[in-house]
C-alpha cells in the first residue's frame, strides 16, 4: 500500500504509473496478438470482423471501468482520510453492485449484438464472424466488471503493482490459447474470443485470492458483504457520470467505425491496426493520469491543498516529456509495425496505416495534456467536467471524420483526433480556473 499524502509526488506518480503501464501493455498485447494471429491465419476479412465488433465491446468495457473509476475516487479519499471502515463498506457495495450490473450487461448484449452490428453498417460478408466474436466477448463481461472493481480497490490504497502481475499471467495464457485456437486449430474469430474470455476469468480469480490472503484491509468477511445505500448512492452518482464519460469515447468511435466501414475492407483493417497502435501509444499517458487521480483524491481527503496543486504540475510535466518520446518512437517504427498486422498481399492497407501514423506521431502530445487534466478533475470529484470535456472532444472528432475521410482518406481521421483534443483542452483550461478558485475558498 502507498500513502501519497507524504513524500515526493514525482516518485509516487512514477511508482504508481509504471506498473499500470506494464499492465495495460500486457492487456493490449493480448488484444494485438488476437489481431495479428487473425490477420495472418484467418485472413483480412476475419481481422475486419474483429475491428467491426470492437467499438461495441469497448463501449461496455469503458462503461464498466467508468463505474470502477468513480468508486476508486471514493475509496482513495477514504484511505487518505484514514477512514478504513468506510473504505471496506465501499468495496463491498461496489462488488455487489458490479455483480448485478454485469449480469444485466451480459443478458442484454447477448440478445442485441446482431442488431447493434447491423446498425453499424457492417459489410454482409463479415457480419456473421463479427456477431460470433461479439457474443463470445459478452460472456467475458461477467469477469471484466469484477476485475475492474478488485483492481480499483487495490489501486485506491496505492497498490498498482499487484493487478499487473495477474494481468501479465492472464496475458501469457491468452497468447498461448490464441496460438492453440487460432493458429493451430484454425477456429478463427471464435477461438480468439474464447481465449480472451478464459484469460479474463483467470485474472479475476487471481486478484480475488490475493486480496483475501495478503491485504487485511480489503479482506471482507461474508457478514460484511452487504450494500451500504448511502455509499451506493454516491458511487452511482459519481460512477454513472464517469461511465457516461468513458462511454462517450467508444460511442463516438462506433460512429467513426461506421464511417470507416463504408470505405471498404482494406480501410477497415488499416483502421483496426492503427487503433491498436493508438491504444499502445496512449497507455503511459493514461497511467500517469490514473496516478494523478489517486494522488489528488488521497491528498484531498487528507485536506492537503498544496500537494493537490503540486500533483497537477508534476503530472503534466511527466505527460509532456512522454509525448516527445512517443513521437520519435512512432516515426521510427510506423512501417514495421503496420506490416505486423498485414498479410503479404495487403500493401494498400500498410500504406494507409503508415500515412496515418506519420501525422499522429506529432499529435500524441495532445492526449497527454488531456489525460493529465482529466486525472486532476477526477481526483477532485469533478466528474461532470470530465464528461463534458470528453463529449466535446469526441463530437468534434466524429464530425470531422464524416466530413473528410470519404474525400481525403484515413489521414483525415488523425487530423480529426487532433482537432477534437484541442477543443477539449480549451474547455478544460476554462474549467480549471473555476475549480482552482473554488479550492482556495
Amino acid at each position: 500500500m502507498r500513502k501519497m499524502t507524504e513524500g515526493s509526488i514525482a516518485r509516487h506518480l512514477l511508482a504508481y504509473a509504471l506498473p499500470l503501464i506494464l499492465g495495460n501493455f500486457f492487456q493490449l498485447t493480448y488484444n494485438a496478438v488476437d489481431s495479428i494471429l487473425i490477420g495472418k491465419f484467418a485472413g483480412e476479412g476475419a481481422l475486419a470482423a474483429v475491428s467491426a465488433a470492437n467499438p461495441v465491446m469497448t463501449i461496455v468495457i469503458l462503461g464498466v471501468s467508468g463505474v470502477s473509476i468513480g468508486a476508486s475516487v471514493l475509496m482513495s479519499r477514504f484511505y487518505g482520510a484514514g477512514d478504513e471502515d468506510a473504505l471496506r463498506r465501499e468495496v463491498a457495495t461496489t462488488i455487489l453492485f458490479g455483480a448485478a450490473a454485469s449480469l444485466l450487461v451480459f443478458a442484454v448484449g447477448l440478445a442485441l449484438s446482431p442488431y447493434l452490428l447491423a446498425l453499424m453498417s457492417v459489410p454482409p460478408e463479415i457480419l456473421s464472424q463479427a456477431n460470433t466474436y461479439l457474443r463470445i466477448i459478452f460472456v467475458g463481461f461477467l469477469f471484466t466488471f469484477q476485475y475492474n472493481i478488485l483492481a480499483a480497490a487495490l489501486r485506491s490504497v496505492g497498490d498498482s503493482r499487484t493487478p499487473v502481475i495477474f494481468l501479465a499471467a492472464a496475458s501469457v495464457l491468452n497468447g498461448l490459447l490464441d496460438v492453440l485456437f487460432v493458429a493451430l486449430l484454425r477456429w478463427g474469430v471464435a477461438g480468439a474470443g474464447l481465449a480472451t474470455v478464459i484469460a479474463e476469468g483467470v485474472s479475476v480469480l487471481l486478484c480475488a485470492v490475493y486480496m483475501r490472503r495478503h491485504v487485511p484491509l480489503l479482506r471482507l468477511e461474508l457478514r460484511e458483504m452487504r450494500v451500504d445505500r448511502a455509499l451506493l448512492s454516491q458511487t452511482v452518482a459519481s460512477g454513472s457520470i464517469t461511465a457516461l464519460q468513458q462511454a462517450c469515447q467508444p460511442v463516438g468511435k462506433l460512429l467513426i467505425q461506421r464511417a470507416i466501414n463504408a470505405q471498404g475492407i482494406s480501410m477497415i483493417a488499416a483502421f483496426n491496426a492503427v487503433s491498436r497502435v493508438d491504444d499502445f501509444a496512449c497507455i503511459p499517458e493514461q497511467s500517469i493520469s490514473s496516478g494523478m487521480m489517486t494522488c489528488v483524491a488521497q491528498n484531498r481527503g487528507a485536506g492537503q491543498r498544496e500537494r493537490v496543486r503540486r500533483t497537477l504540475r508534476t503530472g503534466m510535466t511527466l505527460e509532456l516529456f512522454y509525448g516527445v518520446l512517443i513521437c520519435a518512437a512512432t516515426l521510427l517504427c510506423r512501417t514495421p509495425v503496420m506490416r505486423l498486422f498485414a498479410a503479404q498481399d495487403s500493401e494498400r492497407m500498410v500504406q494507409m496505416g503508415v500515412d496515418y501514423l506519420t501525422w499522429m506521431a506529432f499529435f500524441y502530445l495532445l492526449p497527454g495534456m488531456t489525460n493529465g487534466i482529466q486525472g486532476y478533475f477526477r481526483g477532485m470529484g469533478e466528474m461532470k467536467t470530465t464528461l463534458v470535456a470528453t463529449a466535446i472532444q469526441i463530437s468534434v472528432r466524429t464530425l470531422v471524420v464524416y466530413l473528410l475521410v470519404p474525400a481525403v482518406g484515413l489521414t483525415a481521421a488523425a487530423w480529426a483526433c487532433a482537432i477534437g483534443w484541442c477543443c477539449m483542452l480549451v474547455y478544460a483550461f476554462v474549467r480549471y480556473r473555476s475549480v482552482s478558485r473554488a479550492m482556495e475558498m
